[in-house]
């Protein structure tokens, strides 16, 4: 397993290349923005630490540019702590989001919990694809579609969408959701889960996006009409 680890700050580089290369993981790094697209590129990459704030191009730029041909797992990492940098941080595809300082351990286990969870659903037997009417929710090439015609998403929209719809009635929790789609118990906040709940609403056409039911109190389920 490759990582690319995209900071301009050498000493977070230096700090999680230590915990890198004890637990067995080749990386390679990058300074800047433009310099983090050119690895991407040139190099075959499995997972990806990214800062938000670089030279030439920040990462969220970056971000959004790697999704529009990738799902490879995004950690971000940021100085910033505000609310809005998380929500567009997900919104554009991140997986995760960590807050600096922090501790090179706990970005591992993050690390190590979101491939687990990556690992975990190349392995699954069952049925990869889910259509409900008109709509189609496919988690082998992370896209969902109406009438044919291809729906925008990120991987974690489209991961709470599958998971929702594959349990018909099921309801979980924001914890649960937590657990099974970003591959931890509780590192993040759940408000990340409403986050992306709402975005995905916003996404489906009216008569689908109401079949997502909110349970006051508790969680979320799909309700088919």
């Amino acid at each position: 397993m490759q990582l690319l680890l995209c900071d301009d700050d050498p000493i977070v580089k230096e700090a999680l290349g230590v915990y890198l290369n004890e637990e067995g993981f080749t990386y390679i790094t990058a300074a800047d923005g433009e310099e983090a697209l050119e690895k991407f590129k040139a190099n075959s990459v499995d997972f990806i630490v990214l800062d938000l704030m670089m030279p030439k191009k920040n990462g969220l730029e970056v971000c959004k540019e790697i999704r529009r041909d990738s799902s490879v797992p995004i950690i971000m990492l940021t100085a910033k702590g505000e609310e809005i940098d998380r929500i567009i941080g997900f919104e554009l595809g991140a997986d995760d989001y960590i807050v600096k300082p922090f501790s090179a351990r706990e970005v591992m286990a993050r690390i190590k919990a979101i491939m687990r969870r990556v690992n975990e659903q190349k392995e699954k037997k069952t049925a990869h694809s889910i259509t409900i009417g008109e709509l189609e929710v496919n988690i082998a090439n992370y896209s969902i579609s109406y009438k044919g015609s291809k729906i925008q998403a990120t991987p974690k929209e489209v991961e709470i969408l599958f998971l929702l719809v594959s349990h018909p009635s099921q309801v979980f929790t924001r914890d649960q959701i937590l657990n099974l789609v970003w591959g931890y118990s509780y590192f993040g906040d759940t408000r990340s889960v409403d986050t992306h709940i709402k975005r995905i609403r916003a996404k489906l056409p009216e008569t689908y996006s109401e079949t997502i039911k909110t349970i006051y109190g508790v969680g979320y389920k799909f309700e088919e009409e």
